[in-house]
């Protein structure tokens, strides 16, 4: 998998992709981040997008009309996969979170190939239906983590991926924002904040990322043991929702997740991670992102607002002939007209499906990612550290 992203971003520039084949794509839920995908999606020269499904009537054709587009719209994801006219090859999955295992598994089923939006799922035993599903139809299922394909964070990866810290034992790892809840006009569909369609707060929303950040360069390392925190103080204050960009005075009451999480995370070969994530908080950010090591630490800039890439230059606190030093490595900024993270996310996971290689950020990497996130909210809920169980596939 990282050799196939590091490929890809070394030939960005000069790759040229195969079109004389399309593959035939549908959009599976047309809200907010569907408009990323297709965005995406209409800059590769190999995608046809031939359908798309929200269970809103309405709402896919609304979709589609921003783009200048008239495909087939469905309301009933069974019915669009039982059409064999759009003779489909794979289908982007940008529902809500509660929706994201039942959509994944329809579509494996239907043995397409699946780009599934973070996070992979509320519950760890969604995660694991879906994996046994992926299992069995032998189709590329990747989550959409899309600062993976981010410059930035592939340094972060191979400076802990080569050895300059030493033995890891500590991560701190989060951030997120000072104000930064994802509501919307009163009288629409509050998918971010509702427990029957979110499940996850800011964990889910943006805690998937800051975690895989550090947690793929460390080459995924078993959580043991979890002790969660979570809370709302922010999101069920009528007085934040009252001022809130895009808000409304009676969001609040709406209001039925995590705004903030922390969790302490016992992993295997001795590393502490220590978590904390923010949609509001009344601080800049929670914090830097921390590896300690024996030989060497790294800090990694937070954002103010988390975009998927670092607040500044990473430094390297180590030692030379005896000496404490830092070593400051320039953050990486993108060259005028390079290709998206989002457009990356997209292309790797087209290229994975077309050859047959390894999805670009498997599942069963992403499973430790789901099994904190969720491991969290099920400590914080029972008030106590738990041991983290991990079934069979």
């Amino acid at each position: 998998m990282a050799d196939n992203l590091n490929a890809f971003m070394e030939n960005q520039e000069v790759q040229e992709v195969n079109a004389s084949k399309k593959m035939r794509i549908a959009i599976v839920g047309t809200g907010g981040i569907a408009h990323s995908h297709m965005h995406a999606y209409l800059k590769q020269p190999d995608v046809e997008i031939v359908a798309g499904c929200d269970i809103v009537p309405g709402k896919a054709e609304e979709f589609f009309a921003e783009f200048g587009m008239t495909v087939k719209c469905y309301t009933d994801l069974d019915e669009m996969l039982a059409d064999e006219t759009l003779a489909l090859d794979a289908v982007s999955v940008c529902t809500y979170n509660r929706q994201h295992a039942p959509c994944a598994i329809k579509a494996l089923r239907a043995g397409l190939h699946v780009l599934l939006e973070k996070p992979f799922t509320v519950t760890t035993e969604e995660a694991l239906e879906v994996m046994r599903v992926e299992k069995e139809s032998g189709k590329v299922l990747s989550i959409g983590i899309q600062p993976r394909c981010d410059e930035n964070m592939i340094m972060v990866r191979d400076i802990l991926r080569s050895g300059v810290l030493g033995k890891v034992y500590y991560i701190q790892t989060g951030g997120g924002r000072r104000r930064g809840i994802p509501m919307k006009q009163l009288g629409k569909t509050q998918t971010f904040i509702n427990e029957d369609t979110a499940g996850l707060g800011a964990l889910g929303d943006i805690g998937c990322y800051s975690l895989d950040v550090v947690l793929n360069g460390l080459g995924y390392p078993k959580p043991l043991t979890v002790t969660g925190y979570t809370s709302a103080y922010f999101g069920t204050d009528p007085n934040y929702c009252r001022y809130v960009e895009m808000g409304g005075p009676e969001l609040y009451k709406e209001f039925q997740v995590d705004d903030f999480a922390a969790g302490f995370v016992r992993l295997e070969g001795d590393i502490i991670l220590d978590f904390r994530i923010s949609w509001a908080c009344n601080i800049d950010t929670p914090g830097d992102t921390i590896v300690l090591g024996t030989k060497g630490g790294l800090r990694i800039p937070s954002t103010n607002c988390w975009n998927g890439t670092i607040g500044g230059d990473l430094v390297l606190y180590h030692e030379v002939a005896g000496k404490q030093v830092e070593t400051v490595i320039p953050q990486i900024f993108p060259k005028k007209g390079a290709p998206s993270n989002v457009d990356k996310k997209i292309r790797t996971f087209l290229d994975a499906c077309k050859n047959g290689t390894k999805a670009p950020v498997p599942t069963d990497q992403i499973l430790y990612n789901q099994l904190i996130l969720d491991y969290i909210k099920k400590s914080a809920d029972a008030g106590r550290e738990l041991v983290v169980d991990i079934p069979e596939i």
